[in-house]
C-alpha cells in the first residue's frame, strides 16, 4: 500500500475518533450538568456548592476524559494533516451533537435544525473529497522516519 493511501486510511481513522470522542465528550458534559442544575456564579455559596458538584460528579469526569481523547486525536491528526482539512472535517460533530442529544438526553431538533444538520454534513463530504494534505510535511523533530 503507498505512503499516500497509508496516510489518507490513517486520517480518516483519527478523524473518525476525534469526532466521535469530542461529541460524546460534550453530550456527557451535558447530561452532567444538567444533573447538577443552575450553577449560580454571583454569589460565594452558590458557586461554591456549585464547584463542589462539578468536581464530584462521575459524569462531568467521563465527559472530559473523552474530552481530552478529543484533543489528543486532534494533535496527532494535525500533525500530518492540513489544518485547512482537519476543522471543516471536524464540523460533523456539530451534526452529530444533536443527534445524539435528541437519542441520549430526549432533546427535540427542529425540522430547521434538521436542514442545516444536513448542509453541515454535505460540507464535510465536499471536503472530504479533498486530500488531507496539499503541502510539504515539515521535518521531524523526534528524530524518526515518517511514512
Amino acid at each position: 500500500m503507498s505512503s499516500s493511501r497509508t496516510l489518507h486510511i490513517k486520517t480518516y481513522i483519527l478523524l473518525f475518533l476525534l469526532v466521535s470522542a469530542g461529541s460524546i465528550g460534550n453530550t456527557i458534559l451535558d447530561k452532567g450538568m444538567k444533573d447538577i442544575g443552575t450553577v449560580d456564579v454571583f454569589t460565594r455559596g452558590g458557586f461554591l456548592s456549585g464547584a463542589l458538584h462539578i468536581v464530584t460528579s462521575g459524569t462531568i469526569w467521563a465527559g472530559i476524559a473523552c474530552m481530552l481523547l478529543f484533543m489528543i486525536f486532534h494533535m496527532l491528526v494535525l500533525s500530518w494533516a492540513d489544518y485547512s482539512f482537519v476543522m471543516p472535517f471536524t464540523a460533523v460533530s456539530y451534526a452529530l451533537v444533536p443527534i445524539l442529544g435528541h437519542v441520549w438526553l430526549g432533546e427535540p431538533v427542529p425540522p430547521l435544525r434538521s436542514v442545516g444538520i444536513a448542509l453541515i454534513v454535505f460540507g464535510v463530504v465536499l471536503i472530504s473529497r479533498t486530500p488531507p494534505r496539499t503541502t510539504e510535511p515539515l521535518p521531524n523533530l523526534a528524530g524518526t522516519r515518517r511514512p
